[in-house]
């Protein structure tokens, strides 16, 4: 079964996005805190992140430079409801592989859509 791991602030982002995704054949373990989504992050299993921009006490570009110094391959989408404003573009810009920004509100069902396109059907 294929792993994701979800952090985002908001219960009422991670709560929906979790029931979604786990309806669909993923295991999802969703966090609200990135520093308890870190300390909890062991293992290499997780082949997917997402991970809102902006969160207190660890934002989700320096949540995803912890996670990758774990997880090399790990890979990930950036969720948001903000724009994207000139300084997280510059992160980005210093990410390794291709993150993926995902704009909220996202209908759950697009959201499967892009993760199951991204980590591939055939996985979950």
């Amino acid at each position: 079964m294929t792993r994701i791991l979800l952090v985002d602030d908001e219960p009422d982002i991670t709560l929906p996005f979790r029931i979604g995704l786990e309806d669909s054949g993923f295991e999802v373990d969703a966090f609200n805190d990135s520093v308890m989504a870190l300390s909890k992050f062991k293992d290499t299993s997780y082949v997917l992140a997402l991970l809102d921009i902006k969160m207190p006490k660890m934002n989700g570009f320096e949540l995803y430079n912890e996670l990758r110094k774990i997880n090399e391959k790990l890979k990930v989408f950036f969720i948001t409801a903000f724009d994207v404003q000139k300084e997280d573009l510059k992160a980005l810009s210093e990410l390794n592989g291709n993150p993926v920004i995902i704009r909220k509100p996202i209908a759950i069902g697009d959201l499967v859509k892009k993760v199951m396109l991204e980590v591939g059907s055939n996985q979950a």
